[in-house]
C-alpha cells in the first residue's frame, strides 16, 4: 500500500504542468504528436496532422519490458523521450527505465537538459551525485525510496542487493539528454589527444591509450 501511494505521488509530481519546472519551451496547443522524420527545431519536432492522430498516440509500452543487462556494466537504461514515446513532444517531460543486473551499474554520467526524479521500484541501490562544489551526496535506497539529481550534475546508480534492481526516473525535458563520463572522455570521435587526458588525470599516456582501447577509441 505504501509502495502504491509513493508511485502515485511520484507519477502526479512528475507529470503536473507546472511551467516553471519544466526546462522546454511551453506548449502552445493541447499536444503536438511528433513528426519524426522531420527535423527539430528549437521547441520540438513538427506537428503531426491533427486529422491522422489516433488515440494510439497517447499510450506506450516503451518502459514495460526488462532490459538485456548481458554487458559489462550489468545495466541497461531504456529511454521513454520524445524519440520513443512521440506524443511526449513539447510537454517539457519523459521518463526512462533503469535495470540494474546483480552488481550493476548505470556508471557516472549527466543529463544536461533536465533535472531527474526517480523512484526504487525493486531492490536496493546506492544513488548518489556530485555537486558542481565537488560534494558528493548518497544513500542506499530499497523500494519505494525516491531520489533528486539537479539538472546537469554527474550522478550514477548501483545494484547492491543481492537480486535485480528497478528504478524508473523522470525528467523536465522531452529530450534530457545521457552524457557518460567515461565515454565522452575516452571515446569521443575524433579522439581528445592523449597528452591531454594524460595531464589532466596526472598519468602516462599509456594508461590513457588503454582505457581508450576498452571503449574502442
Amino acid at each position: 500500500m505504501a509502495l502504491t501511494i509513493s508511485i502515485f505521488y511520484f507519477l502526479l509530481l512528475s507529470l503536473l504542468p507546472l511551467p516553471s519546472l519544466s526546462v522546454d519551451p511551453d506548449s502552445l496547443q493541447d499536444f503536438c504528436i511528433a513528426h519524426l522524420s522531420t527535423s527539430p527545431s528549437i521547441d520540438g519536432f513538427p506537428c503531426k496532422a491533427a486529422s491522422s492522430v489516433t488515440s494510439a498516440d497517447f499510450f506506450s509500452n516503451v518502459l514495460a519490458h526488462e532490459g538485456n543487462t548481458s554487458n559489462a556494466f550489468h545495466s541497461k537504461f531504456t529511454v521513454g523521450n520524445v524519440l520513443a514515446f512521440p506524443a511526449l513532444n513539447t510537454l517539457g517531460i519523459s521518463m526512462n527505465r533503469i535495470d540494474l543486473g546483480h552488481n550493476g551499474l548505470n556508471p557516472p554520467h549527466s543529463h544536461p537538459r533536465a533535472t531527474e526524479l526517480g523512484i526504487v521500484v525493486g531492490g536496493k541501490a546506492l544513488v548518489g551525485f556530485v555537486t558542481t562544489g565537488n560534494v558528493f551526496h548518497s544513500k542506499v535506497l530499497t523500494k519505494g525510496d525516491m531520489f533528486v539529481i539537479p539538472r546537469g550534475l554527474v550522478h550514477f546508480q548501483k545494484n547492491v542487493g543481492k537480486g535485480k534492481a528497478l528504478i524508473y526516473a523522470a525528467f523536465n525535458s522531452q529530450q534530457p539528454g545521457y552524457a557518460v563520463v567515461a565515454t565522452t572522455l575516452f571515446a569521443a570521435k575524433p579522439s581528445i589527444p592523449s597528452e591531454v587526458l594524460s595531464q589532466t588525470f596526472q598519468v602516462e599516456d599509456t594508461v590513457v591509450e588503454g582505457i581508450q582501447s576498452k571503449f574502442g577509441s
